[in-house]
């Protein structure tokens, strides 16, 4: 399995504005602790991240071929197999999951800030997706939502709890999140590969999907209490992954320690082949679904 010389965590997020609170990108290397990278470190003149500030980003690793492996949590596909579709009914429904960041990117084209309100006012897509109270498409299944062959995995074996990303409602909803990430993939095309859609590359840069609260119960956090906010508990959590703490933060959001505790964590298991073999992964699902990093 090849090594990286530096991990990357980014908790990304789905609100419709420049430069979202949820937004927070650490880093670790091979000696140290992780460490939150604000914006301007980056030449942004504002130390919050903007989406367009993460493609930049990923662009300028991409040119200098760095060894990292950056997990970003969010979807990176819709299901699909459960109904041979992402959405049925609609003709136009794409075959593959870059066809999908393509058809979500082409539709919200002229939407501000990687913003993906035009797809899901969509007459076709809102159809698909519990929006809010009182509006619920007529194609939305009841109950959880339809999940992919990954969260239906993690869920049947307890590795997490991952919600449907066609619920738009509640704190753990995922679907605005996915979907501008979608948007970031396709524009990211070629620059960078993106496992599972892509091959493990020998060197330069890596994408891969997270799930946050994986990391989160490896590093001791309970069930139901994965989300740290002071420096004793984060301090505890990177303890348990063999990492040090960094110095103190200007504010422990739940945004802020769950990038510094996954970055930690990717360092920790990135060497597991398991992890980029997991048994129920199968060439369609990869390039239909994709697959969350860290699931077995």
């Amino acid at each position: 399995m090849r090594r990286f010389s530096q991990y990357a965590c980014v908790d990304w997020s789905g609100a419709n504005i420049e430069r979202p609170a949820g937004i927070a990108v650490a880093t670790i290397g091979s000696v140290g602790p992780p460490a939150l990278v604000p914006a301007s470190q980056t030449g942004s003149a504002n130390p919050r991240w903007s989406r367009d500030d993460i493609r930049g980003w990923l662009i300028t690793l991409a040119g200098n071929h760095q060894d990292i492996l950056i997990g970003f949590d969010l979807s990176m596909g819709f299901p699909f197999l459960d109904e041979d579709t992402y959405f049925p009914e609609w003709h136009s429904s794409p075959t593959s999951a870059r066809a999908l960041w393509e058809l979500v990117d082409g539709i919200c084209a002229t939407d501000p800030f990687f913003g993906v309100a035009s797809f899901l006012d969509h007459p076709q897509a809102s159809r698909h997706f519990r929006h809010g109270k009182g509006y619920l498409g007529d194609l939305f299944r009841g109950g959880t939502g339809r999940l992919r062959v990954v969260e239906q995995h993690q869920r049947e074996t307890g590795q997490g709890n991952s919600a449907s990303c066609f619920n738009l409602v509640g704190a753990s909803q995922v679907g605005k999140s996915s979907l501008t990430g979608m948007r970031m993939l396709h524009q990211l095309t070629g620059a960078i590969p993106i496992w599972p859609f892509d091959p493990l590359p020998q060197r330069g840069p890596v994408i891969v999907e997270i799930y946050t609260t994986i990391a989160a119960l490896a590093a001791g956090l309970p069930k139901g209490k994965s989300k740290v906010r002071d420096r004793t508990g984060l301090k505890q959590a990177l303890g348990n992954l063999g990492t040090p703490c960094p110095p103190r933060l200007l504010s422990y959001d739940d945004h802020s320690t769950d990038a510094l505790i996954t970055a930690a964590w990717m360092k920790q298991v990135a060497g597991d082949t398991r992890l980029w073999e997991p048994s129920k992964l199968t060439d369609e699902i990869a390039q239909k679904e994709g697959w969350t990093f860290g699931v077995v």
